[in-house]
């Protein structure tokens, strides 16, 4: 029994040596003066689109909207309350069509398609989706499939 404790303690006492020899090693490289990370630039190309931009709505009232578009014509893909690529395309070239000049039909909600929303829903246009646009886009949006 005694061997057996005696033989742990040296495999313990073992294990933090070389714990400690590689830290001691690793130091010597670890505090070493790195050279600063280069900061890319970024530009508004390089910025991806959101995934899901539901600009305020929950899921139910984003249904509403994509069920909206598709009873008008314009397939918004599936519907499943999350605005994403596809249902803002349908929205775009809702609004192109409409004369509302969303601008290119990308999928991004961007100012111009912020500020076609804007016209349609009655608000000023900003390209800002603040309160307003939001809270017009929410009631726009109550009723539906």
């Amino acid at each position: 029994m005694r061997s057996n404790v005696l033989t742990r303690t040296a495999i313990s006492l073992t294990a933090v040596v070389g714990l400690a020899a590689g830290t001691v090693a690793a130091a010597g490289t670890g505090f070493a003066a790195s050279q600063p990370a280069a900061k890319a630039a970024v530009s508004a190309q390089d910025v991806s689109i959101l995934a899901v931009n539901n600009l305020g709505l929950n899921t139910t009232r984003a249904k509403n909207w994509q069920c909206w578009l598709r009873d008008v014509g314009y397939n918004p893909g599936t519907i499943d309350g999350q605005l994403g690529t596809n249902s803002w395309k349908a929205a775009q070239r809702m609004l192109n069509d409409s004369g509302y000049n969303a601008g290119s039909v990308d999928g991004a909600v961007g100012p111009n398609t912020i500020k076609a929303l804007q016209r349609f829903l009655g608000v000023n246009p900003d390209g800002i989706a603040g309160p307003a646009t939001k809270a017009a886009f929410w009631d726009f949006n109550a009723s539906g499939c």
